[in-house]
């Protein structure tokens, strides 16, 4: 039978966890690493498993020190919306100080992983970080174009799995990077679309428009439009040793019909429940597509 003490411990263990997860935002940080992972699948000819293993461990570090810094600059506006006040550290369950030392050591841990890839790698995603914190951040209380800034680092990932794994940066990973930037643009506006009041509790200005309207709508579609002729570039044979075949640019195209299909729905609607659709559909999206990219190159070339 547990004692008191061991109970209280126990709990003590598990809350310090849950507010890890929510300090670092670990299910986008393990969705980042599947796009680095993806990328490097993409390069790789052969596995090099201590490679992989610290490209996992640095990208894990660099995306969680990203949100913990996030959340500290932005402690007092995560206070206003509904969406984030039970964060840990508006919560008071966290202070500053651990929060930030939390940070510097997963950035410390995340740079010096990927130094021991390669120096390009490394530089990749420390500006990543940097852009994240130093520039979006501040950014999304300003203007709009916080989006367009806030791409750049997210679409860093899937192309930084390409450079981990040939430790050059040429066209092949920038169509990995173009992909992923262009595809954030319909994902986090229709994310900004449903959470449009409680973003404006805080002053954030996420949507291009300012607001949910026909406008904002047309422009998710038209970014939607360029990710899907994007993702069919390879096919091309333009983009170097990234290829598609007939079966994969096919695979692809019909994927991207239906994130088209579902951004055409939202400037139909211009609902929140549209929106919210349209958000899941978009990580279904990128995740087929990524998965459609490894097969063919391992089934169909």
């Amino acid at each position: 039978m547990k004692t008191g003490t061991e109970t209280q411990m126990e709990l003590t263990r598990t809350n310090y966890w849950a507010d890890f997860t929510q300090l670092t935002k670990m299910r986008l940080a393990f969705s980042v690493v599947f796009s680095s992972f993806a990328g490097y699948l993409l390069a790789a000819d052969t596995f090099d498993w201590s490679l992989l293993l610290m490209l996992l461990i640095g990208g894990f570090g660099l995306v969680g020190a990203s949100n913990a810094y996030n959340q500290i600059i932005e402690i007092d506006l995560d206070a206003l919306m509904s969406r984030t006040r039970n964060r840990p550290l508006p919560a008071g369950r966290i202070t500053k100080i651990q929060a930030f030392w939390t940070a510097s050591l997963l950035s410390l841990l995340g740079i010096y992983s990927l130094f021991l890839i390669n120096t390009k790698t490394a530089f990749f995603g420390g500006l990543s970080l940097l852009i994240y914190v130093a520039i979006y951040t501040p950014l999304k209380t300003k203007t709009p174009l916080a989006v367009f800034v806030g791409a750049f680092p997210g679409a860093i990932p899937f192309m930084l799995g390409w450079v981990a794994a040939t430790g050059e940066f040429g066209v092949e990973p920038g169509m990995l990077f173009m992909l992923q930037f262009f595809w954030q643009f319909p994902h986090f506006w229709a994310i900004g679309w449903q959470l449009d009041a409680d973003y404006q509790k805080a002053g954030f200005r996420m949507l291009p428009t300012g607001k949910p309207d026909q406008a904002t709508a047309f422009q998710i579609v038209f970014y939607t439009l360029w990710t899907i002729l994007i993702s069919l570039l390879p096919y091309t044979h333009y983009t170097g040793s990234l290829q598609l075949t007939a079966v994969g640019a096919l695979a692809t195209f019909i994927v991207g019909l239906g994130l088209l299909f579902f951004a055409l729905r939202l400037m139909q609607q211009k609902t929140n429940a549209a929106a919210r659709t349209l958000t899941l559909v978009s990580i279904l999206y990128i995740t087929l597509v990524q998965m459609i990219y490894i097969v063919d190159k391992f089934l169909m070339q």
